[in-house]
């Protein structure tokens, strides 16, 4: 009598929690950049920025299940300022064929590029926080000597996803920030609903298809002589 009474709490316990994970949903994310931080080696970046544009604020939403997620930009009417300033990439993943695409534009040019999905090293922390109501524990990943991101993910979210590619932690990612503050993002709002299985997997492009070696190359054959060359690269194809 008593082994039934222990294996019945324990199926309702494992019941509750299966119930209370979400593995579906839409995260609307606004990501906040600091323009003085991110063009600090482009000369004196305030005689040609001024201080009421340094910070620029971009929204996302990122579509998911258990197995695909498409993390792109909003849609907006609006005519935005800056535009140029900072990036809005389209990223497709599928978990289990470990397959990234990114859709992004660099100067005006277009370029689908393929990957897999990324792997990080991330260090997770005691420290905690709410975001959107969902408890939340910080972990740190250490890109190199000079930059660190900081991650805040809620394990009642269960894929391992977060903005952009950032990925590889026991639960969803729901803030993300640089060290130094430059680029921040953080989730304004979690919706339980089940996005449309076309709308995760990319459609059809008659781009070409590049690895992440092959822009470059095509990048520094077309602006191999500019000073702000590697600034370009790093800020497409460094940590983010």
């Amino acid at each position: 009598m008593i082994k039934r009474i222990i294996l019945a709490c324990l199926v309702a316990i494992c019941s509750s929690l299966a119930y209370g994970q979400i593995s579906y949903g839409k995260i609307t994310y606004e990501r906040k950049t600091n323009l003085y931080k991110k063009f600090k080696n482009n000369g004196d970046v305030k005689e040609w920025l001024r201080e009421e544009d340094k910070n620029k604020v971009d929204v996302f939403e990122l579509y998911f299940n258990d197995t695909l997620s498409v993390f792109k930009p909003q849609e907006s009417d609006l005519v935005e300022r800056m535009s140029w300033a900072t990036s809005k990439n389209v990223v497709y993943q599928d978990y289990r064929r470990n397959t990234r695409l990114t859709e992004k534009t660099i100067w005006g040019e277009k370029f689908l590029v393929q990957d897999s999905v990324r792997q990080f090293t991330w260090k997770i922390t005691d420290s905690k926080r709410k975001i959107c109501g969902y408890q939340c524990r910080k972990a740190i990943w250490t890109a190199n000597d000079s930059t660190r991101l900081y991650a805040w993910y809620c394990n009642e979210i269960m894929p391992s996803i977060g903005p952009e590619s950032f990925v590889g932690l026991p639960g969803t990612i729901l803030g993300l920030a640089t060290e130094d503050g430059g680029v921040i993002y953080f989730a304004k709002s979690v919706e339980v609903l089940k996005p449309d299985a076309a709308a995760l997997i990319p459609k059809k492009s008659k781009l070409k298809l590049y690895t992440v070696a092959q822009v470059i190359s095509i990048l520094e054959q077309q602006w191999g002589k500019e000073k702000w060359l590697k600034t370009m690269i790093h800020n497409n194809f460094g940590i983010w």
